[in-house]
């Protein structure tokens, strides 16, 4: 496969010119554009530049708002973000400045997202509070991808979890993980790269563990951790859709295709300012973080991907087929 390396504003630019010449204001592109280098900066091309294409097929058909303005509601505590079935960068981003404040005058915040679309890569809605002191967890349901543990149809998504805690000095812990056992998204690449995929990702439509991508995109992902993880994943689609009356994850669209109507999800978080409660928080916790690095071959999550982002620090390398095709979508 031919690559190509680009600078990382070079990268920014292409995702943000082919978002404006879908209609959307670039205040609100910007946001958009920024994570999806970010994702590839991480290491996650699935969650990153790939996702454009998909994205401007849903602007341009409908699906998702180009114009959409998010508002926003507060009481107490509480945060409430409309996103106004458009993407959800913007959104989270106009949550996020609201819940600082929030947990800085009460010690809590909690944020209901609605009307939204995918959330992207979780750990980039929770890092920006820990470098700021704060504590910070999130999940978000996505379209139905896994069954229900003992069930046989999609109704749950892959709903991502991501917590993050800052710590005394350096890069904060940072927890990003799937409810499935890998993202969709990856087996989605896989099905566009032609590639089998392990046996242990997904089900086909008969419940058989399947290697054929094209299977498992029209079966169903597999929990991680199996009963539990189909637990948790209810959990989310409860905190997330529930809370917020948006669309459960077997009411929601495709984010893959520009049919039907907006996938209408939803967003939860929940950011605490640790000075609150009990003193020397920071230090306790440095006390535990530094227990796991003693050990040979331990590690915090999260430090694989601040190493992956240190070694495309400048640039990042995309296929040479997805930069012609965004190069496509910014001139149409």
């Amino acid at each position: 496969m031919t690559t190509l390396t680009l600078p990382l504003q070079t990268a920014t630019d292409l995702a943000l010119s082919a978002f404006t010449s879908a209609g959307m204001p670039e205040a609100h592109a910007l946001p958009a554009a920024r994570a999806l280098v970010m994702a590839e900066r991480e290491g996650l091309p699935s969650h990153g530049l790939a996702r454009v294409p998909f994205y401007v097929a849903q602007m341009r058909a409908g699906k998702v708002r180009a114009d959409a303005v998010p508002q926003i509601e507060t009481d107490g505590a509480v945060i409430r973000v409309d996103a106004g079935f458009g993407l959800a960068f913007a959104a989270i981003d106009l949550a996020a400045q609201a819940a600082r404040k929030t947990a800085r005058d009460l010690g809590v915040a909690v944020v209901s997202v609605t009307h939204s679309h995918h959330f992207g890569v979780a750990g980039q809605a929770v890092e920006p509070f820990a470098r700021e002191g704060l504590i910070a967890l999130a999940f978000a349901n996505a379209p139905a991808a896994m069954a229900p543990w003992g069930g046989n149809r999609a109704l749950y998504g892959t709903n991502p979890i991501a917590f993050a805690c800052p710590r005394e000095s350096g890069d904060p812990l940072l927890i990003d993980l799937s409810l499935s056992h890998v993202a969709r998204g990856k087996v989605m690449l896989a099905q566009k790269a032609g590639k089998p995929i392990p046996s242990d990702w997904a089900l086909d439509l008969y419940g058989n563990p399947t290697t054929d991508a094209d299977a498992a995109m029209a079966g169903t992902m597999l929990p991680s951790g199996g009963a539990k993880g189909a637990a948790l994943a209810l959990m989310v689609e409860l905190l997330t859709a529930g809370l917020a009356g948006a669309h459960f994850a077997y009411e929601a669209s495709s984010l893959f295709d520009d049919q039907g109507p907006p996938p209408d999800l939803a967003h939860f978080l929940l950011v605490l300012d640790p000075a609150r409660f009990a003193p020397g928080f920071a230090t306790r916790a440095e006390t535990m973080f530094q227990a796991i690095e003693a050990q040979e071959g331990a590690r915090l999550p999260g430090a694989r991907r601040m190493h992956e982002r240190a070694t495309r620090a400048t640039t990042i390398e995309i296929p040479q087929t997805l930069h012609d095709t965004l190069a496509g979508l910014a001139h149409t």
